[in-house]
Parts: structure tokens; sequence; C-alpha cells
């Protein structure tokens, strides 16, 4: 699978050359993460951290990237305080170098530790780069492979060359690397590359490539598929972002390459043998989220913001009946907050901020008074709902909720549980 790489320096995504020659300028990092989260994870590298020249760090700007998208985080991560305040921010991941050693990762959860293991010609690279641990790529990963759930395996030679990399060494990393997911760096250029890289059990993270357009990032999502029906097709899942299946279509490589490139729901279309843009015709038009491959390399999932009536053609959201959840609820308010409604107490709640805060404390403190499974089911309702309409209001959605909790479920350091002190009025 393609992992693509954000590097920083000063604000800026730059690619380097060997880690030591400036090439490129990539321009605002978060217009790279909104074209690159579409694939998946990111890979956000503070060089400034990470070369400790001086230059300072990005924290600040990584700290917005990972509320943004799914991001492995690195660079200058060198004790256990840095590495679990970027897993407290929401980095789905940290990539550890010069600091990785048995004891420290072992600190950590280790499904959420990337070791980096940078390496000229075989052997280990330390500190930037600039100094060799005296160590074998093979047998660094050996020696962390039981506290790191992952390796970003890097060679130095190749790094934005776009000349090729050696498979044969990564393969032998991988066999090194047992149950933890390796991901390869260095020179690839190539979608084939990238299924053979997947073929043999790791990932690709490309920077320079994707940077100048020499790779799309369409062909590289998609360059693992495998057993394709009537020769070019693959069935497609098409999810919302909660997760819930709106139906099934079919995608070719030049219609994910499209959906990819432009964000959008394209497909192929069967019946009329060519692609198809969902909602070109009816308006109920999709913005791609994120495109997941299956196990097995031989189906597609598309996460998708579906607008309008929905995906289905008898104009329902979905092409199966489902029953009522807080997705539902959500949206309906929202449709209130569009459209207000005559006599709607969810329209007079929307537009009358002191009235939702009072009936919000309200039902909150009534909550924290029921007792027995009715009246705590009852009051808590009445609390969804409300706290539903104040995330409306204040321009939010329930799917930046649930990616909030999601953050909150990865952080390493436990908020303690107790009461706020009462103002005095």
């Amino acid at each position: 699978m393609i992992v693509p790489s954000i590097d920083l320096m000063q604000g800026r995504a730059v690619q380097l050359r060997r880690g030591r020659e400036f090439v490129l300028d990539g321009g605002d990092p978060m217009a790279r993460l909104e074209e690159f989260a579409v694939a998946g994870e990111v890979a956000v590298v503070d060089l400034d951290a990470a070369l400790d020249q001086g230059g300072g760090s990005n924290a600040g700007l990584i700290r917005e990237m990972v509320r943004r998208a799914p991001c492995r985080v690195g660079g200058g991560i060198r004790d256990l305080d840095t590495a679990r305040a970027w897993l407290d921010a929401g980095a789905t991941r940290i990539m550890i170098g010069t600091a990785a050693s048995p004891d420290f990762c072992g600190a950590l959860p280790r499904e959420r530790v990337i070791a980096a293991v940078d390496a000229e010609r075989g052997q280990v690279v330390v500190e930037g780069w600039r100094t060799a641990a005296g160590t074998s790529v093979v047998d660094r990963i050996r020696a962390l492979a039981p506290v790191a759930g992952g390796f970003l395996f890097t060679q130095v030679e190749n790094e934005g060359a776009m000349g090729g990399f050696d498979l044969a060494a990564v393969a032998a990393a991988v066999r090194a690397a047992g149950d933890a997911r390796l991901t390869a760096a260095g020179g690839i250029t190539t979608a084939a590359e990238i299924a053979e890289l997947d073929r043999i059990g790791a990932d690709a993270q490309v920077g320079m490539a994707l940077y100048t357009g020499r790779l799309p990032l369409g062909d590289a999502v998609a360059a693992p598929l495998a057993k394709p029906l009537d020769g070019n097709l693959w069935p497609t899942v098409v999810c919302d972002e909660s997760g819930h299946t709106l139906g099934v279509v079919w995608s070719t490589r030049e219609s994910l390459a499209r959906a990819v490139t432009e964000r959008q729901g394209i497909y192929w279309s069967r019946s009329r043998q060519a692609l198809w843009v969902k909602g070109e015709t009816s308006g109920n038009t999709q913005e791609l989220v994120r495109v997941d491959l299956d196990c097995d390399r031989d189906a597609l999932r598309f996460t998708v913001r579906q607008r309008g009536a929905g995906f289905c053609h008898l104009d329902r959201r979905s092409c199966w009946p489902s029953g009522f959840d807080l997705d539902d609820l959500a949206r309906t308010i929202a449709e209130r907050a569009a459209r207000p409604e005559p006599g709607s107490g969810t329209a007079k709640l929307l537009a009358d901020a002191t009235l939702l805060a009072a009936k919000l404390q309200e039902e909150a403190e009534e909550l924290g008074r029921a007792s027995g499974r009715a009246e705590v089911v009852h009051e808590a309702a009445d609390l969804l709902y409300l706290a539903l309409v104040a995330v409306v209001r204040g321009g939010g959605t329930l799917a930046d909720v649930v990616a909030e909790l999601s953050r909150r479920r990865g952080a390493v350091t436990r908020r303690p549980m107790a009461a706020k002190a009462q103002e005095t009025r």
C-alpha cells in the first residue's frame, strides 16, 4: 500500500535528496494532507526537529494536521514525554529514529510504535543520517521487533533520487520484522514497484515521485489490486463517514485513478460501459474521503460524504433499509438548520444560544440524578439530542465528534476524572 509522505521545514512541505540537498518546495502542508489523505494514513516528518540545527520545530502545525487526517508522526522524538505527547495529540503512530531502543520502544504501546531504520548500503545511520551506528539493517530490526509494531526502512542512498531501490534488501528486512509491518522508503517511483512491495508484505512511503507528478496518487492506490472480474473490474462498497453501507458499485483502474484525483465518487457503469460520476445528473454528489483495499486486494471500499437525497437511485440514502440511529438524528437537525420549519423546537434551539445552553444544563443535571434503566435512558436521549443540536449549531458534524473520541481513545496519558470547581457568582 502507498503511504504518502509530507516532510516539513519552516512550515512548508519540502523534498530533500538523500536527506541533505533541497530539491523542491511542496507548498502548503495542509493542502498536501487533504490531497494525500484519500489514500489513508499519511507520514508527517518534522525535519527541523529531526535535524536539530536551531530551526525549531513544526509542532503546532503537526498538531493541527493530526486532527485533520490519520497521520504517523516522526522527527525529533527523542524522549518518552514527547512520544507520549504525540500519541495524546492524535498521531495514529509515531516514528522513532535515533532514540529507538528496546527500553525506549518497550515503554510505549507496541502497536503505535514504528522504528525508523535508516541505512546507507545496508548499514544503519542515525542523527539525521550523519552518523554510522555500526550495525546492519537486519540486526537492528531483529533487536527491535519484540517492541515495535512497525518499521520504516529508508534506503538513504536512494532517498529523493527517484532511481529505484534494492528490493532484495527490503525482502530481507520484511523477514526480519516478523509480524511487524514494514514500510519501505527511498527511490520508489512506480505503481509496479508498489505492487511488488505489497506482494512481499511491505508498504511504500513515497514523497518525491508524488510531488513531481511522476507517480499519480490514484495509480499508487490501485497498484496492489488483484484478481479483477471480467478482466478489469473490482467490486466497490460505498460507505458514509460513519461506516454505514450505501451501496455496491464497480471500479476500474481508470475510474479509481480519476476518483482519487478529483476526490469524487467516480465508478464504472456496466450498463453503459462508461465512467460514471455519481450525482452528475441527479445532484446527489459524493465527496471522496478515503479509499481502502480489502485484505485480499480484490475489493475496494470508498468512504464518501454523500450529498443530496442519498446514494440509491430511488432517492434513498442507502440501497438497503436501515433502522434509525444517531446519524439520522444529526441529519434531521442539520436539515432544520438549513430549512427552519415554523413551530419547530429544534429550529428554536438552533436560533437561541441562551435557551440551548439552559436546556443542556437542565438535562445534564436530570441525567446525573436519574436512577433506574427507564429514567436513565429517557434522560440520556434528551441530552444526546441537545448535544447534537449544539454540534450542528457550532458547525460540526457527528463524524467530527466520533473522530475526536477516536483521538482521545488513542491517548496514552489518562485524564484525572475530577469535578471542576464551581464558579461563584
